[in-house]
Order: structure tokens, then C-alpha cells, then sequence
């Protein structure tokens, strides 16, 4: 029998949330953001769920491969653009989107030999201070591009570095428009952050947006707001069972360095998963895991495989009893529950990024298709 530990890919939670997006940026068309293997989840097992996206964004030529054999023949936009002259011919070559974000880029293209010419995204550094022209530098950049015969269409892009919280977009967007305004070209502003606080005044959303984690059901603001909040499904759920229970008498220890010490009688599960499978080793005391659909917390140190959670509050709670880590787990009555992937990350002083991009290849994925009433 195969270890108890899978996670779950929830294609209508992903259908949803691309929803979700396009209700908060109307009008706007939305590249799919499926870099890092989909954040995590694999982009041959979300590709069906959000194949609905106008266009795929992502970072690896090899990942633009899979979707085309997919048969995505849509567009695809490598949104950091050509790592190496060589990149262009794979983008002639399957016709994809890149990114310009410095003169390099440009030297290459100009040097390109190709029968199609490219459809690139001018990237401005409005205040990221990460890849892009610099405001002054960026019309010139543009008539570069425009001069070359190997461009057929340049579309303008930023991104914003504070879209998630009280500093906002409008010191950057000032920039991108003061630096832009009179440039032809459609436009492409919005992270998931941006797109769901911000895309309301149609000058922001512009012509595309770039959802990426509310796609995968969390929340790009937490803990201000949470993926319920936002509408979010989550499209990940990492599940296991108790392998084992053990009594504890006041004083006794728990687990590698005995970081945690009983202070009354306790009865504790063993949980077949840990920092080999892309659980945090730094979780902390006290994380919230789900067991038979009842919040209990974990404790004493994540080892290679295992975890320790707290059943002191949970009699029903035996070997073979399902656990939850985040996601969604039925409770006892087969009712749906929820432990948000953003909570867990929090607790361990990370972001639900994180958690979902470290999902070890050891653990089984198991894509569930759409419920159809």
C-alpha cells in the first residue's frame, strides 16, 4: 500500500478563480500565470482548468513546450523575456510572446534571423527596481524595437511592487503613464494583487492582466484579507492520515530535540508527511492542521517524514483518520472544511507561494476533475 500522503489538484477551484479574475478586471483579456512547474501544481494538471485564460504566462521555454503540446495555440508570454540569443529561435519557433526588459534583449533581437517577427512587451522599471528600462530610458528602448524589422508589435508592461498593501500602485502608475501616455501599444499593469484591489479604474487593468497565485486560491494580500475574502477556491489540498497515536505524561518530550514538553497527560497522532515532502521544517508549535475535519495544532519538530499534531481535544481521532495540512477535508459528517494554505504559511512566517512551489516529487498528485450537476 502506497503512503498515505497526496495532494490534490481541484480543477474547478481553478476554473473559479480564473473567473474570479476576469470579474475583477471586465474587459480585460488575462494571461494565465503558470511559472514555477504552475506554482507548484504542475502545468500539464492545471492546464485543463485554466485553458479558458486568453494567453499563458510563464518563465521557461520548456514549460511554453508542454503547453504546446498540449495543443495550446494560443499566446504565450515568457515574461522574462530571452535568457540567451539562442531563446529566440525556440520563440520563433513556437511562436511565442517575449519580454524586453534591457538593451541585451534588443542587441539580440537585432541580430535574429527569423520569417515571423516577434510580438514583444516592453517592460519599464517603474519603481520595482528589478528588470526593466528605466523611465527616461524607455522611449528610446521602443524606438529600437520599433526600427527592427524582427518586431511586428510591442506592447508596454510594468509591475507593481506594492499592489498588496497600504503604499498602493499610484506612485508607479504615475511613472508608467507620465513615461508611456503617448506610446501606442496595448498595456499589461496588474499582478493578482493589483488585479483584484486595484483593476476597477480601466487605465490600471489596461489591455491584459497577470493573475498568478489567486488563480491557486490564495489571497496576494494575507493577512489583511483572506482567500475567502477575495472569492478564492483553494485549487491545492495537501491531505494524509494518522499513522500512529502515543500517550504523553506530563514531562515527556516530543520529537527531534524534544522541542516540545507535555505539561499535562496528551494524547498525539503521528502524520505521514514532513520537510521531504514540502511541509516547512520551521513550522512552529501550535500550526493549524485539520484532523477529521477538526482544527488541532502541531507540535514538537517536522521531521523528514513524519509530524506530531495535538489529539487531546479530538477522542474520535484514531490511526487511518484523515488529516488535512491545507486545503479541503470532509469532517466526520462528510461536510466540507477548509484550512487556508496563506494560514498555515503564516504561521511558519512565509507566504502560501512558497508552500505550494516546494511540494516535494515524492508526494502522489491526483488532478480531480470538475463536479457537473
Amino acid at each position: 500500500m502506497p503512503r498515505p500522503l497526496e495532494a490534490l489538484i481541484h480543477l474547478d477551484a481553478l476554473q473559479h478563480n480564473l473567473a474570479r479574475a476576469r470579474q475583477a478586471a471586465p474587459d480585460a483579456r488575462v494571461w494565465a500565470v503558470v511559472k514555477a512547474n504552475g506554482y507548484g501544481h504542475g502545468v500539464e494538471r492545471v492546464y485543463e482548468g485554466l485553458r479558458g485564460a486568453d494567453g499563458f504566462a510563464l518563465l521557461d521555454i520548456a514549460e511554453a513546450e508542454k503547453l504546446r503540446r498540449l495543443d495550446w495555440r494560443g499566446p504565450i508570454l515568457l515574461i522574462e523575456g530571452a535568457f540567451d540569443a539562442r531563446d529566440l529561435e525556440w520563440c520563433s519557433r513556437l511562436g511565442l510572446w517575449h519580454t524586453v526588459h534591457c538593451e541585451q534583449q534588443i542587441d539580440w533581437l537585432a541580430l535574429h534571423k527569423t520569417e515571423w517577427p516577434h510580438h514583444v512587451f516592453l517592460k519599464m522599471n517603474s519603481g520595482m527596481n528589478r528588470l526593466g528600462f528605466t523611465p527616461d530610458a524607455f522611449r528610446n528602448a521602443w524606438v529600437r524595437l520599433s526600427s527592427l524589422p524582427q518586431v511586428d508589435e510591442i506592447s508596454l508592461m510594468t509591475h507593481f511592487s506594492d499592489a498588496d498593501g497600504p503604499l498602493g500602485i499610484s506612485r508607479q502608475f504615475e511613472v508608467f503613464q507620465r513615461a508611456s501616455h503617448d506610446l501606442p501599444g496595448e498595456r499589461s499593469l496588474c499582478n493578482s494583487a493589483a488585479t483584484l484591489r486595484h483593476a476597477t479604474d480601466p487605465a490600471v487593468r489596461g489591455d491584459w492582466v497577470r493573475p498568478g497565485v489567486m488563480l491557486y486560491g490564495a489571497s496576494p494580500d494575507f493577512p489583511e484579507h483572506s482567500a475567502r475574502h477575495w472569492g478564492l477556491q483553494p485549487a491545492m489540498t495537501l491531505r494524509s492520515r494518522l499513522i500512529g497515536v502515543q500517550h504523553l505524561k506530563a514531562g515527556d518530550t516530543v520529537g527531534y530535540g524534544s522541542r516540545f514538553t507535555a505539561d499535562r497527560d496528551m494524547r498525539i497522532g503521528v502524520v505521514a508527511c514532513g520537510y521531504a515532502d514540502g511541509y516547512p521544517r520551521h513550522a512552529p508549535d501550535g500550526t493549524p492542521v485539520l484532523v477529521d475535519g477538526q482544527r488541532t495544532r502541531l507540535i514538537g519538530r517536522v521531521s523528514m517524514d513524519m509530524i506530531t499534531v495535538d489529539l487531546s481535544a479530538l477522542p474520535q481521532a484514531q490511526p487511518a483518520s484523515e488529516v488535512t495540512l491545507w486545503g479541503q477535508g470532509p469532517d466526520l459528517q462528510g461536510q466540507p472544511t477548509e484550512l487556508p494554505i496563506d494560514e498555515v504559511a503564516h504561521h511558519c512566517g512565509t507566504i502560501g507561494y512558497e508552500l505550494m512551489c516546494a511540494l516535494s516529487p515524492r508526494v502522489h498528485v491526483d488532478v480531480r476533475a470538475p463536479h457537473h450537476d
